[in-house]
């Protein structure tokens, strides 16, 4: 028989469990993330051994990057937000999480009949409000945007998958904060012959790319006589991407301490958009539903 609390109508959960959350990881998905995370502490001689499940813990991760929640606040049927959090910063450090993306990067090319490394890029920006709790050091105000915040540069293939990032105070002009984000990407992915980017990026910008990254930057310029926003051919992906990255509420507002954390954040972003898209067509079996407790009435 349902229950009432507080003049809400609780249904009784078939068989004591409970359902699992929409940003929770499909078998299918997590079969893709799993075998890329470091080998499990599994006795003395190897560390203390992993009180929690690994799936438990991503799956944690990708409730705050979706819903937008402090960690202090993820649900009670998660592991403790502290545990969580540990998990988090240690793959941040470690570099699993980058591992995690570019390998899943590379299967998402490949499905689409690509090169698993690309061979052009484009670069924009995007500035973002924060949290009264970021230091004001690491942020500032762009004038242009009149936005008090940080500013995101990332770089992606013709496909508007990630291949750099890089957080910065608000108030660095394009043409300076573009510099590091396209030295990565040409690093990184010594394939990429050339790149492209808006009006913003114009300038000595393109001079440097020439010289110091034996790269080609094309802007890519407006029609004469355009008013009002229209697509750009070249350019168009980049903007997807901002918008796939700002429908994660945790991405809508900078709330990290820590710029690099905050580059971590867009990361796990697009593990799950990508883990999504590599497991398009299947039927989403989700993990087995949790235990009914208190506190998920």
């Amino acid at each position: 028989m349902p229950c009432r609390r507080a003049g809400v109508v609780v249904e009784p959960v078939v068989s004591g469990v409970w359902g699992g959350y929409p940003s929770d990881l499909t078998d299918s998905q997590w079969a893709l993330v799993e075998p890329l995370l470091p080998p499990a502490r599994v006795g003395p001689r190897g560390g203390r051994r992993e009180k929690h499940p690994r799936r438990r813990i991503v799956d944690a991760i990708f409730y705050v990057v979706r819903s937008g929640c402090a960690w202090r606040q993820l649900p009670k049927d998660f592991p403790p937000w502290p545990t969580v959090y540990w998990y988090f910063t240690w793959w941040h450090d470690d570099g699993t999480v980058e591992r995690i993306h570019d390998a899943l990067r590379g299967w998402v090319r490949e499905a689409d009949g690509r090169d698993a490394e690309p061979s052009a890029g484009l670069i924009d920006s995007q500035s973002v409000r924060t949290a009264d709790t970021v230091p004001a050091s690491t942020r500032g105000f762009d004038a242009g945007k009149k936005i008090k915040g940080r500013k995101r540069f990332i770089v992606t293939d013709t496909l508007g998958l990630l291949i750099a990032v890089d957080v910065v105070a608000a108030s660095v002009q394009d043409r300076d904060g573009a510099r590091r984000s396209l030295l990565w990407a040409r690093l990184d992915h010594p394939k990429i012959e050339k790149f492209w980017a808006d009006q913003g990026f114009a300038g000595r910008l393109v001079e440097w790319t020439a010289q110091i990254l034996g790269r080609e930057l094309e802007i890519v310029r407006k029609a004469p006589g355009q008013r009002g926003f229209q697509v750009q051919p070249k350019r168009w992906a980049i903007e997807r991407t901002f918008s796939w990255l700002t429908a994660h509420r945790r991405l809508a507002r900078d709330y990290e301490s820590s710029p690099a954390h905050s580059e971590t954040m867009i990361r796990w972003a697009m593990i799950g958009i990508m883990a999504r898209r590599l497991t398009r067509g299947h039927a989403a079996t989700r993990q087995g539903p949790r235990p009914l407790s208190p506190t998920n009435l």
